[in-house]
């Protein structure tokens, strides 16, 4: 796909505490290589991937399939650049909420991220997986799988164990969302009631009006 052929820009944001892989959750993800060394957010980064998605049609059949633009936004844990990254909450259209399964602490922190995502998203229940990260290092795992699964169904979302080092459930992770997220916009953008002049059929998410961008909860 080359500049501007795409159906739909989708903004996904990766949330957590500093250290918990976010960084490198994304950059397996598109560039599918890893990075052990540690390089700390400043303030918030993004990368981009191109994917082609298919829709499900009525009775589990395929339905339409549009190349949609992902851009990831890779936001800083710190507590000095909440301010900043928080901006970028309305903006994004699913989040990534992650923890680190050897990080107690960071787990019992996502209940804080929640707060946070609950009063600056563009609205009170947006589309999200929970993600515990660094499946990988099993001999020095703090969180139990059972635990995060229950605090998944608590608040209704997916759970994905991944690992950046091995790629293990990353795109399963990111998918799920992506597929969230679409299915949501299906719901909520108009369809045209002609082809548009480009032939294709699907409603480009910047030529929508803004009140078709984003899905009233």
């Amino acid at each position: 796909m080359t500049d501007g052929d795409y159906d739909y820009l989708i903004k996904l944001l990766a949330l957590g505490d500093s250290g918990v892989g976010k960084t490198t959750f994304l950059y397996r993800y598109t560039d599918n290589k890893f990075n052990p060394k540690f390089i700390t957010t400043v303030g918030i980064d993004f990368r981009e991937k191109r994917v082609v998605y298919t829709a499900s049609g009525p009775n589990g059949t395929t339905g339409k399939t549009f190349k949609v633009h992902l851009q990831l936004w890779d936001t800083a844990g710190q507590e000095r650049f909440r301010s900043l990254t928080t901006a970028f909450f309305r903006d994004a259209m699913g989040f990534l909420l992650m923890f680190d399964l050897t990080s107690q602490q960071s787990f019992l922190n996502v209940r804080n991220w929640m707060s946070q995502l609950q009063a600056n998203a563009y609205c009170e229940n947006p589309d999200m997986v929970l993600v515990g990260n660094k499946a990988d290092l099993a001999d020095q795992r703090e969180v139990q799988e059972e635990q995060a699964k229950e605090l998944a169904d608590k608040y209704g979302i997916p759970y994905f164990e991944t690992s950046a080092a091995t790629g293990s459930e990353v795109d399963k992770a990111v998918l799920t969302l992506l597929d969230l997220v679409m299915k949501r916009m299906e719901q909520c953008v108009d369809k045209p009631t002609a082809e548009p002049a480009n032939g294709g059929g699907a409603t480009k998410l910047e030529d929508a009006a803004p009140d078709q961008k984003k899905c009233a909860c």
